[in-house]
C-alpha cells in the first residue's frame, strides 16, 4: 500500500514536472500539443474511489494550471476526463468481473481494448481544453485540427510511456 502511494506520488510529480518544463514548449507545427501528464489520472488504479480520483485529477490539473497559467483549463479538463472514466472502462470492458486489475495498462486490459479506452479519454480531454480555449466556433476547422493532431500526438506518447511504466511494474 505505501509502495503503491510513493509510486504514484513519484508518478505525479515527475508527469506534471515535465508537462510544465518540457511538453507545454512544445507545440508541433502550430497545431499539436502533448498532454503527457494526463497519464497519471488514465494509470490511477480501477480500487481507488470515485473521489479520490476526482480530487486527484484536480490536483494535477490545477497544477499544470498553475505552471501554465491557464487559469483552471487544465483543471477542468481533467475533472471531465476522471468522472468520465469509470463509464468508459464500463463500455469497453462491460464485464465487472474482470475489472478487478489493478489499473489500467496494456498487460491488464489487453492491446484493444486499452488502446480504444487511452485514445477516447485522450480525444475527450484534447476537445476540452481546445474548446475552452477557444470559447467559440468561430475557427472551426482549425480547433478541430487542433484537436485531432494533439489527441494523436498524445496518444502516441502515451503509450509509449505506458509500455516504459508497466515493463517496471
Amino acid at each position: 500500500m505505501t509502495k503503491t502511494i510513493i509510486q504514484f506520488s513519484i508518478l505525479f510529480i515527475v508527469l506534471v514536472l515535465l508537462q510544465a518544463m518540457v511538453f507545454n514548449n512544445i507545440c508541433l507545427f502550430n497545431v499539436a500539443v502533448p498532454f503527457v501528464f494526463i497519464y497519471f489520472i488514465v494509470y490511477l488504479p480501477l480500487t481507488l474511489s470515485a473521489n479520490w480520483v476526482l480530487t486527484l485529477s484536480f490536483i494535477a490539473g490545477l497544477s499544470v494550471d498553475i505552471f501554465a497559467n491557464t487559469q483552471g483549463m487544465n483543471s477542468l479538463a481533467c475533472t471531465i476526463i476522471a468522472m468520465s472514466r469509470h463509464s468508459l472502462l464500463h463500455f469497453f470492458f462491460p464485464r465487472e468481473d474482470e475489472l478487478s486489475i489493478p489499473e489500467p495498462s496494456i498487460r491488464s486490459l489487453g492491446q484493444e481494448i486499452y488502446m480504444k479506452y487511452l485514445f477516447t479519454v485522450v480525444l475527450l480531454y484534447c476537445t476540452t481544453i481546445f474548446i475552452i480555449e477557444a470559447f467559440s466556433f468561430f475557427d472551426i476547422w482549425r480547433m478541430l485540427l487542433r484537436i485531432f493532431c494533439s489527441t494523436l500526438l498524445t496518444f502516441l506518447l502515451l503509450l509509449g510511456l505506458d509500455s516504459v511504466v508497466s515493463r517496471h511494474d
